[in-house]
């Protein structure tokens, strides 16, 4: 936890395009994306002065939008052009990078149509999503209560506020138990994913992953198959029931937040962090830090 609150931290915040003091990021009370998560977000890293797969985040942040039924009033060379800014301004190396996007408070009701559409970006420093001993072993995950919604009663494609409720619940329900994060079955009964993150499955040196039908098609998610397809390895996308986890020996987690985590513990099931699960964490290392590979 940051001994700073976040709203006490000092810097700049891109806000409507324009570079305001951190303090003065303010949205009022009754703004429409607080009351009726009318809003949407990425999360993205900063490596060596470099914001991994930036344009990537900012068009899926477009796309987000859209699928929420609004229009980002910037594009996305001028998302992209700000963040590179701001991370200057900040004067950060590595940081962590929060674009979000929401309906203002010009009406407050259910239909918002005529809300403004603000933007904002703010840069941190955060380190590991999860404590370093602990990742380094394996993280431990409960097996989650709620469960990932039916793409037809929920916008699953968008990286929208909304759909991390049930996250924020299980994970702290996981946390009270002792646990590191919590895993998400789907509405069929299937592996999701984690709270904040997609999963990966090792079984006799092949990957196993679910198929992000009714959840994101993570960025990291996407890179790490690359990787491990570089190495040669057969990644299988496909449904994975939970009474499977027990025939798999390594278990791993993704996102931009957590990047490549092992898992040690899920529930009653247990693994052990391997030379895939290793291999996939160094490389994925090289992969974001933009001078690595020049320095081996």
């Amino acid at each position: 936890m940051m001994a700073v609150p976040f709203d006490q931290m000092e810097g700049q915040i891109w806000f409507n395009g324009e570079f305001v003091a951190w303090a003065d990021a303010k949205i009022h009370v009754l703004t429409h994306g607080l009351h009726y998560a009318s809003a949407v977000f990425e999360g993205e890293r900063a490596y060596g002065g470099r914001i991994f797969k930036l344009t990537e985040h900012s068009r899926r942040l477009h796309r987000s939008a859209e699928i929420l039924g609004f229009e980002i009033p910037y594009s996305v060379e001028e998302l992209d052009a700000a963040s590179v800014e701001l991370l200057k301004r900040q004067g950060f190396s590595e940081a962590y990078v929060r674009p979000i996007a929401w309906r203002g408070s010009e009406s407050m009701g259910v239909s918002a149509q005529q809300n403004r559409i603000n933007v904002a970006i703010a840069i941190w420093q955060w380190g590991s999503y999860f404590n370093p001993a602990e990742k380094l072993k394996g993280i431990r995950l409960d097996i989650a209560e709620y469960r990932r919604p039916d793409p037809r009663t929920a916008p699953c494609e968008s990286k929208a506020a909304g759909l991390y409720m049930i996250c924020t619940i299980s994970k702290h329900a996981a946390e009270a138990k002792g646990y590191a994060d919590a895993m998400m079955l789907d509405y069929r009964g299937q592996v999701a994913e984690a709270t904040g993150a997609n999963i990966f499955f090792v079984k006799d040196g092949v990957i196993h992953t679910p198929t992000p039908d009714c959840f994101l098609n993570g960025i990291t998610r996407q890179t790490v198959i690359e990787l491990a397809k570089r190495r040669g390895y057969q990644v299988v996308e496909r449904a994975i029931m939970p009474e499977e986890l027990s025939g798999f020996s390594e278990c791993f987690l993704t996102g931009s937040a957590a990047e490549v985590t092992p898992v040690s513990e899920i529930g009653p099931y247990r693994f052990t962090p391997g030379k895939i699960c290793e291999t996939l964490m160094n490389d994925y290392m090289r992969e974001v830090h933009p001078f690595a590979a020049a320095a081996e």
